[in-house]
């Protein structure tokens, strides 16, 4: 039983890394090189994989086989340490649609979705995953300008997210991450 259940995990696993939800339409044009470097968490959708966590941020750098290496860190102050994880991601479609199969855990993919991005500076991003249980807004600073978050959460809102259920994250109360 415990196999047969370990299957179906995996192959709806597997099945995420393609799946995007409805209506959500990735960037296009896309530039993955100015997309790499370092990005905040403003706001994110709670999960298990970030849950207590403040001071998130995502570093992203090219890969030698053409993919993306990501580097999530956050600071977890009920214990007293910085938590970091590593992935790995891919484009899904091709290298100008901001759509990408991202993993931390060895085979098993889940889609990353870039729904909406200053095309002009790429200071902010909002990103989903494979369906609306999933989703971040990002900069490349610790604060957002108010008005360019509630752009963002308008337009997540009319996505069909539940922005009231978003948690936003806290920058600068902890000391400095350590060096990778």
């Amino acid at each position: 039983m415990k196999f047969i259940l370990l299957l179906i995990s995996c192959i709806w696993l597997l099945g995420c890394s393609s799946d995007k939800p409805q209506n959500v339409t990735p960037v296009n044009p896309f530039d993955a090189e100015r997309y790499l470097g370092t990005w905040y968490e403003i706001a994110r959708l709670d999960h298990s994989f970030e849950e207590g966590l403040s001071e998130v941020t995502a570093q992203y750098s090219s890969r030698e086989d053409g993919g993306i290496k990501v580097i999530n860190r956050g600071y977890n102050a009920a214990e007293g340490k910085w938590e970091e994880a590593e992935g790995k991601a891919y484009f899904v479609e091709d290298t100008n649609t901001g759509w990408l199969k991202v993993s931390f855990f060895g085979p098993f993919y889940a889609s990353y979705v870039v729904a909406e991005l200053d095309s002009q500076e790429y200071q902010w991003s909002l990103v989903t995953g494979p369906d609306r249980d999933y989703l971040w807004i990002l900069s490349r600073t610790p604060q957002l300008p108010q008005q360019q978050l509630d752009a963002l959460l308008a337009k997540a809102e009319a996505l069909g997210y539940a922005t009231d259920k978003l948690i936003f994250v806290e920058h600068g109360q902890a000391q400095a991450a350590p060096k990778s």
